[in-house]
């Protein structure tokens, strides 16, 4: 029971043992723990490292450009050649229909050299040629040369310079500077001496 005069006790409700209000105002601006604290970014090894990777990405451009050219120009080669194994396909096919119309116009008696329709093979014989050379055709020469083996395939011997081609049996072409058909010939033996520019004197060499 109260006494007269006593009063009552009533407790601070703002009032606390660890409460942040009564803490010192000074603790709120102190710095956070050390193992809360953010290292500042040194711009030195940032720098050097966007180098690095931009000379990464730069060296994969490089490659992948390298490879693509390369890719382009394997592409490029592969329908080079197509088209001349195509070219040299169909020429090879025409020249034995050539090598008719050509023995026919050497062949002709020059008493029908006149009339209209020998004229008329003798023009469709130079269109023909006119054809192969614009694709690349020419013929080899032979007759009298040397023989060689690269582009004259010698099927008898006969007197004559010795590796002289004295007869030529089958014309031979080339397309491209490639020898898709050698000249069929017939080759001296060396049995006869070289005539002179007469005809009569063997050639003196000094």
């Amino acid at each position: 029971m109260t006494k007269p005069g006593d009063e009552p006790t009533v407790e601070n409700p703002q009032a606390g043992s660890g409460d942040e209000r009564t803490a010192d105002p000074a603790a709120l601006h102190a710095d956070p723990p050390a193992d809360r604290q953010e290292t500042p970014a040194d711009p030195v090894a940032e720098l050097q490292a966007e180098r690095e990777k931009a000379e990464s990405y730069y060296r994969s451009w490089q490659r992948t450009a390298a490879d693509f050219a390369n890719y382009k120009r394997r592409v490029e080669q592969e329908r080079s050649e197509s088209q001349r194994l195509a070219n040299a396909a169909l020429v090879i096919n025409l020249l034995p229909v050539f090598d008719d119309l050509d023995r026919a116009v050497a062949s002709v008696d020059s008493h029908l050299a006149g009339l209209n329709w020998v004229q008329g093979i003798v023009n469709i014989h130079q269109k023909f040629w006119r054809l192969l050379e614009s694709m690349g055709v020419s013929e080899i020469a032979a007759e009298g040369a040397q023989f060689d083996p690269a582009s004259h395939e010698a099927i008898a011997r006969q007197a004559g310079p010795e590796g002289r081609v004295i007869h030529v049996v089958q014309k031979g072409y080339t397309l491209g500077g490639k020898v898709i058909r050698p000249a069929m010939v017939i080759v001296g033996d060396g049995s006869t001496p070289e005539a002179g520019p007469s005809g009569n004197e063997p050639t003196q060499h000094h």
